[in-house]
């Protein structure tokens, strides 16, 4: 006996609750995690500061944060923590949500989505075009910097420790990862 799996479309997804959990759709599926911890917040504090910071000194686009839809198609609706959009792709930005691929998403990991962004989402934002995706992960206090060749992800870079780099999209943003954690 086949199995029937509704495909939920963004219509669905504007449909629930807002009850302090993070819905997504990935290709028609629905996503639930519960909200980001108080070191996941202060990680994106840290990183939104500084990549707003040097995008607003250059007129260079702007950045986001969550909660916001990044809408890649009627059944595929995604929040990540940041968002930047060069000024390329401001068309993407609408009253309702950014609807098409931001240049950079950006996720950190949090105790329940590991496989998620790591897979799922890289996966996700390849094939929707998303040029640089970044994986902030807060135990191995490391960032992964991917960049967009063909239709899969290269990792280009892994940013940890005190000495400052410059991760794509931005080649001349020197991001210093140890200034992002939390204190132990």
């Amino acid at each position: 006996m086949a199995t029937h799996r509704a495909v939920l479309t963004y219509e669905d997804y504007a449909a629930l609750p807002d009850d302090g959990r993070r819905y997504e759709i990935h290709e028609g599926e629905l996503s639930v995690t519960p909200s980001p911890g108080t070191p996941h917040q202060r990680i994106s504090a840290s990183l939104s500061d500084i990549l707003r910071a040097h995008v607003k000194e250059r007129g260079a686009g702007e950045i986001r944060y969550a909660p916001l839809d990044v809408i890649l198609s009627n059944t595929t609706v995604v929040q990540p923590d940041l968002i930047y959009i060069d000024p390329t792709r401001q068309h993407v930005v609408t009253r309702r949500a950014i609807e098409g691929p931001p240049t950079l998403a950006v996720e950190i990991i949090s105790p329940s989505t590991p496989r998620i962004d790591r897979v799922t989402k890289l996966q996700l934002y390849a094939r929707y075009h998303v040029p640089y995706y970044w994986i902030v992960d807060p135990e191995a206090r490391t960032i992964d910097a991917y960049e967009l060749v063909d239709d899969g992800y290269r990792l280009v870079a892994t940013a940890h420790g005190t000495e400052a780099l410059s991760l794509p999209p931005f080649p001349d943003l020197a991001l210093v990862p140890e200034s992002l954690w939390p204190p132990a």
